[in-house]
């Protein structure tokens, strides 16, 4: 069943989720934290549900594992390319109602709703809010990953750095940049940001072993 928004059992399905695909990759919880310099406490209160994972090291576990984001946050509702469910059922209607869009509360403040009732171009469509004081991660470190990400702002004000620049958007302001260049999004204001989010081609390669 897909997760209603807000579910509060969303996160716990995630991990679970994280915990089957690292299984099936055949990694322990400690190589999988020596990979992403994590602790392997933290890999294991992140599959437990005890912890909630940042947009940064979600984004750095499912790169690692050659997961898509649909499957970890979907389970057995992600679709197959051609738009039908795993048993093979007839294609799912191409609408996306409120109420049926999963959702998931990231760490720091982060929520990512999908706009999309399937990913199989490969596209990660998102709704994005960042609560006040909201970021992409809970330090200053920045996040790469394979793709190109484009976002527009409908309200608040979000800080974008990227490399060593830093980029201010307004509503109605849009970007678009390399996700491979280091970057760290956050709420410079005094209001939720919602905004409208694409990363393309996240999965064109693996997590480069040098990745924060």
């Amino acid at each position: 069943m897909q997760q209603a928004r807000g579910e509060p059992e969303a996160l716990d399905a995630i991990g679970d989720r994280l915990r089957e695909e690292r299984v099936r990759a055949g990694i322990s919880q400690r190589e999988l934290a020596r990979r992403l310099g994590l602790s392997p406490s933290l890999i294991s209160q992140l599959e437990s549900g005890q912890s909630k994972p940042s947009v940064g090291t979600l984004y750095s576990i499912v790169t690692e594992l050659g997961v898509s984001l649909d499957q970890v946050i979907r389970g057995e509702d992600a679709v197959q390319e051609n738009g039908s469910s795993p048993d093979g059922r007839a294609p799912r209607s191409p609408v996306a109602h409120p109420s049926e869009r999963p959702a998931i509360d990231l760490d720091s403040g982060v929520r990512w709703e999908e706009l999309t009732p399937d990913t199989g171009e490969g596209i990660d469509f998102l709704h994005v809010t960042y609560e006040v004081g909201g970021a992409s991660t809970s330090d200053e470190s920045s996040i790469r990953h394979a793709g190109r990400e484009y976002g527009y702002v409908i309200s608040g004000t979000l800080g974008i750095r990227i490399g060593f620049q830093e980029y201010e958007l307004h509503p109605g302001d849009s970007i678009a940049f390399d996700s491979t260049i280091p970057h760290r999004l956050y709420n410079t204001g005094d209001q939720p940001v919602h905004g409208i989010w694409f990363v393309v081609g996240r999965e064109g390669d693996r997590r480069s072993p040098d990745s924060p």
